[in-house]
């Protein structure tokens, strides 16, 4: 590396030598050379400059433009945005009295003009056209183009909704650098700068279309912190410091002062050895090169403490990454045993509901069951509303012969007094049966064997007249009656 500098800065010193001594002969040139030198170049701007009318006047701005021709189509790539402040040009050293019709005429050739502005007090306007290669070469061609006494002066005008962006990842694109920022508004021109190998640099340039975007996005990227990729570095956002590094300043910008002739006053030269400006220029690049090593120090704590950061922020995320799984398995595990627990509410009121219905089929068997004892007892209480049992019908024979034998007893006991009364009235005697001619009925009609003197005894149950039992055999011919 160090023979590397040592060489770059030979090289250096052999070009300003070179250079010093071309400024040398130039100003040891005898004034009289300079003098032909100065007329021939003047005849050379004649021959290039469009001859001007016989009076003296003026070319006119319509004669600049005649016989020049452009095919637009050729100098417009693809997907390139059209109108935007790239393509703005300043114009500076207008006559006062130009219209802003006449500068649009003047740019028309190089295309249709966007915005056209002209402040007459200053003598200067703005002109914005399609492209960014338009805008070059109408720059090229009427930058100090003679117009009614002046010349013109074009010039690129500054972006004034240009922002620089640092400390950009590794792996940011253009497009991704123009979507992260077209929250903020539109964005013309999003560039990631490379270096001379197409590596990144950190570094890149956000051109918005507006000054009011370009005010939000550092308003809100100065409060907060806008990270473009995974890794949590945010970027940095400040105003575009605008340099022209392609015109530079030429001799005749210059303003001629006191203290420029003063300046000017020796030409370009390398010190001498022990001379006074040797001593303070030495003293100069000790200067600069204290300078530069303090930078170059200041360089290396800021990498070991980025490197450091890097370090400190994988440990941290690996850490923060395992509280996040922790987390999620205590969440997964929390809401698992949610899920168990309404899984077993489901099961429970499941299992009730299944309850539930047993009960309300068994109920609804037994109530069936109750309904079909009730209508069965029914209809055979209705059957022997129409045909009594045998007990019903023995119960109803037993109070009849109940009733026949209180009447009997109750003849008996008239027939006793009537004995008695006729037993006292002399010729009354009772008639027998037998001597009446009359036969006592058989015992056995009524299928008892008791004497009907014995029916006829108060408070004897005496069972009526006598049935089979029930399913008992009354013969082939006969059946069982109620």
């Amino acid at each position: 590396m160090e023979n590397r500098d040592d060489r770059r800065e030979k090289g250096k010193k052999m070009m300003q030598g070179n250079r010093g001594f071309r400024m040398d002969q130039q100003n040891h040139t005898p004034r009289k050379h300079q003098q032909q030198q100065h007329q021939q170049h003047q005849q050379q701007q004649e021959e290039m400059e469009p001859h001007s009318p016989s009076n003296g006047q003026q070319p006119s701005i319509a004669s600049v433009n005649e016989g020049l021709t452009i095919d637009l189509t050729n100098f417009r790539k693809p997907g390139e945005k059209t109108y935007t402040q790239r393509s703005r040009l300043f114009v500076g050293n207008l006559p006062p009295d130009i219209t802003e019709e006449e500068l649009r005429k003047m740019f028309e050739k190089y295309g249709k003009p966007g915005e056209v502005f002209i402040h007459k007090d200053k003598g200067f306007g703005f002109i914005r056209l399609e492209t960014r290669t338009l805008a070059e070469i109408a720059k090229a061609e009427l930058d100090n183009l003679p117009i009614r006494g002046k010349q013109l002066r074009v010039r690129f005008a500054c972006h004034s909704a240009a922002l620089t962006i640092r400390n950009l990842p590794q792996f940011v694109s253009n497009e991704l650098l123009e979507e992260a920022f077209c929250m903020f508004g539109q964005v013309e021109r999003a560039v990631v700068i490379v270096d001379d190998r197409g590596r990144a640099t950190g570094k890149g340039i956000i051109e918005f279309a507006g000054k009011p975007a370009a005010r939000k996005a550092l308003d809100r990227c100065a409060d907060g912190s806008l990270l473009l990729t995974t890794f949590p570095r945010p970027v940095l956002v400040e105003p575009m410091d605008q340099y022209d590094d392609e015109e530079g300043l030429p001799e005749k910008l210059i303003p001629k002062n006191q203290m420029y002739h003063k300046e000017r006053e020796q030409p370009p030269r390398f010190a001498q050895p022990g001379s006074f400006e040797y001593e303070y220029a030495m003293r100069w690049k000790a200067l600069i090169d204290m300078e530069k090593q303090q930078q170059q120090q200041v360089d290396r704590n800021i990498q070991e403490a980025r490197e450091k950061m890097e370090v400190e922020m994988e440990a941290a995320r690996h850490e923060h990454q395992v509280m996040l799984m922790r987390q999620d398995l205590m969440r997964r595990q929390e809401e698992l045993r949610r899920m168990e627990e309404l899984h077993n509410q489901e099961v429970q009121k499941r299992k009730q509901i299944e309850l539930r219905q047993e009960e309300d089929r068994r109920r609804r068997e037994e109530e069936a069951r109750r309904q079909q004892e009730e209508m069965i007892r029914r209809q055979q209480e209705g059957f022997k509303g129409s045909f009594p049992d045998s007990r019903e019908q023995e119960m109803r024979m037993g109070q009849m012969n109940m009733g026949g034998s209180m009447a009997l007893n109750n003849r008996a006991s008239m027939a006793n007094a009537n004995v008695q009364a006729s037993s006292n009235v002399p010729g009354t005697i009772m008639p027998d049966s037998t001597a009446m001619g009359m036969t006592p009925p058989p015992a056995d009609r009524f299928g008892q064997s008791s004497s009907i003197e014995g029916l006829g005894t108060m408070g004897a149950n005496q069972p009526g007249f006598t049935r089979g039992a029930p399913g008992a055999d009354f013969g082939p011919n006969k059946r069982r009656r109620y």
